[in-house]
């Protein structure tokens, strides 16, 4: 076997490790639902699995479209760039439809038929990065002026309004970096990049002030003890468990921040459950796994082979990167408190299924690369 037709077999094979880490952290966050919930769901539901039976029915859901998108030609989803922008905004205006929309704790962010629910704006990041990057791809002598960047900016300006109607914050700061991001990987000049980048950083606090529950978030952000069984309660209790958890850890399954004290410890704040039974190193090598999944996205998009394939591989990644890192401010303290999953391992089918298929779309770019 001659080298080059070795080289082209390698080529083939695509990024095996980005699979075996990504199904990897899909097992640890089973785990970790699991510990983090079984006191929860055997006092509200009589079965202390309840969460994490949820979580492997979507894991399995996941494992397989990650398996179908491995083999999908990604090109093919450069087609499904208007069908994927009308899904995702249809999807986030039936949110608000009665009967149909899912509140809770009085944020509207789910669409619900009997038992099986889905979040709309998790959808919406991913067809928001597919958009982008064929828009990009087929007009990118337009990306250096205002207008050629114009729908592009609107598809993003239509989902961060439907979002933060909801509210969600969260997602709407991650759509938000997305479109920033994008727009600047796609090549934009200095001046173009700007003029976008000035009139989000001016939305954030006016976001923030027309809300009076941002405006109490935020000053229990900034002394968290002023009103430490209200809007300061979750992060007092999220910094009392990383604080717990010390260097080593309390071991796995013995948080005791688990047994109520932390308000939704399987889902947003699963970091700070995490922290308390790994401890710092378990943080470490936590992160250093997120890390390594960002950095492996950024290698396919850096290898691709024509634009399209480079920026939605760069796309999918930043959605990963960017939601990590927000979480991680938020459970530590470094942001204000805002409601964010952690891809992977929260608890959540949505989010996880589709984090799932945009691996397998990561590895189908790999083998073209």
């Amino acid at each position: 076997m001659d080298k080059n037709r070795l080289l082209g077999e390698r080529k083939r094979a695509g990024d095996i490790p980005l699979l075996i880490c990504v199904s990897l952290m899909v097992v640890f966050g089973c785990v970790m639902i699991y510990s983090a919930s079984y006191y929860t769901a055997e006092v509200q539901y009589g079965d202390k699995f309840y969460f994490v039976k949820k979580q492997l029915i979507g894991a399995a859901a996941g494992f397989v479209a990650m398996a179908a998108m491995c083999f999908v030609p990604y090109r093919k989803l450069e087609k499904f760039k208007y069908p994927a922008v009308i899904i995702a905004a249809v999807l986030l205006v039936l949110v608000f439809v009665p009967g149909v929309g899912v509140t809770n704790y009085g944020a509207t962010r789910w669409i619900g038929f009997g038992s099986f629910t889905i979040q709309p704006s998790e959808v919406a990041k991913y067809a928001y990065a597919l958009f982008t990057a064929a828009y990009f791809s087929k007009n990118y002598k337009k990306v250096k002026t205002i207008r050629g960047v114009l729908p592009v900016l609107a598809v993003g300006a239509v989902f961060c309004v439907l979002i933060i109607l909801e509210p969600n914050m969260s997602i709407t700061m991650c759509v938000g970096l997305l479109m920033l991001a994008l727009v600047f990987l796609s090549g934009a000049s200095i001046k173009t990049f700007v003029v976008v980048l000035v009139p989000c950083l001016i939305a954030i606090p006016v976001l923030i002030i027309i809300e009076p529950y941002r405006l109490q978030r935020l000053s229990a952000f900034l002394d968290p003890w002023s009103s430490p069984l209200d809007e300061g309660y979750q992060l007092i209790q999220s910094l009392y468990a990383l604080g717990n958890g010390g260097f080593f850890g309390v071991g796995l399954f013995n948080s005791t921040q688990k047994y109520r004290f932390l308000p939704f410890a399987e889902s947003d704040f699963i970091l700070s459950v995490i922290g308390e039974e790994l401890g710092f190193i378990g943080l470490l090598v936590f992160f250093a796994a997120c890390g390594f999944i960002i950095w492996r996205g950024f290698r396919i998009a850096a290898r691709c082979k024509n634009r399209f394939g480079y920026l939605l591989a760069a796309g999918f990644t930043l959605v990963y990167g960017i939601q990590v890192i927000i979480n991680a401010l938020v459970v530590s303290g470094t942001i204000p408190p805002t409601g964010l999953p952690l891809p992977l391992i929260s608890s959540g089918n949505t989010s996880l299924i589709i984090t799932m298929a945009s691996a397998g779309v990561l590895y189908n770019i790999s083998r073209d690369g």
